[in-house]
């Protein structure tokens, strides 16, 4: 994702835990800031973007699924019902932090067991946040969304341009390199 808006990076893993619970977006704020730092930290002088995603729901907070029971668990409550998604996305430059969320509610299909069983032996939503991905077009997990496409896949290419933009970086409009960012309710009025 980041690629749509640089043309050169390097992904860096932060290893921090990543506990949930209280307020949702103020989580994902916290996680998103303490990924950055923790990069930063070992990269005096660099630019550095940390992310976090988590999906939400009557003040339950779901992050990557631990294992396939997990993963079940999470869509027997998700499927068919709305809930939001937030990502929040930190960007950290020398001693400046920035960081900002984005939410955008999402709709999840109603599938049935068998379909969710066999999603999850793929292993694809074991690494998401909410275990599913609405990138994975052959899997019909997203019914409705209402927010940023973005966002949901785990960076939110309006807001983190934003963001990249005040720490001074030289970056893409997240529209001239995908389309489907043009029509986002995220993007920036001009």
């Amino acid at each position: 994702m980041l690629s749509a808006l640089l043309d050169s990076f390097t992904i860096l893993p932060s290893d921090i835990p990543e506990p949930l619970g209280g307020d949702a977006v103020e989580n994902a704020r916290i996680l998103a800031t303490a990924k950055a730092a923790a990069v930063a930290h070992d990269h005096p002088g660099s630019l550095v973007v940390g992310s976090d995603t988590i999906v939400h729901l009557d003040g339950v907070s779901y992050g990557k699924p631990e294992d396939a029971d997990d993963a079940l668990r999470l869509w027997q409550a998700l499927r068919g019902r709305r809930h939001l998604v937030t990502t929040a996305v930190a960007v950290h430059r020398g001693d400046r932090v920035a960081c900002e969320a984005d939410t955008t509610e999402v709709m999840l299909n109603a599938l049935t067991d068998a379909q969710i069983l066999a999603y999850v032996a793929s292993g694809r939503p074991m690494d998401k946040a909410g275990g599913y991905a609405i990138q994975d077009d052959d899997v019909p997990t997203v019914a409705a969304y209402s927010g940023c496409y973005c966002g949901i896949m785990g960076l939110p290419l309006w807001l983190t341009w934003n963001l990249l933009r005040d720490a001074g970086a030289a970056c893409r409009r997240p529209d001239t390199v995908l389309e489907r960012c043009g029509a986002c309710p995220s993007r920036p009025k001009e």
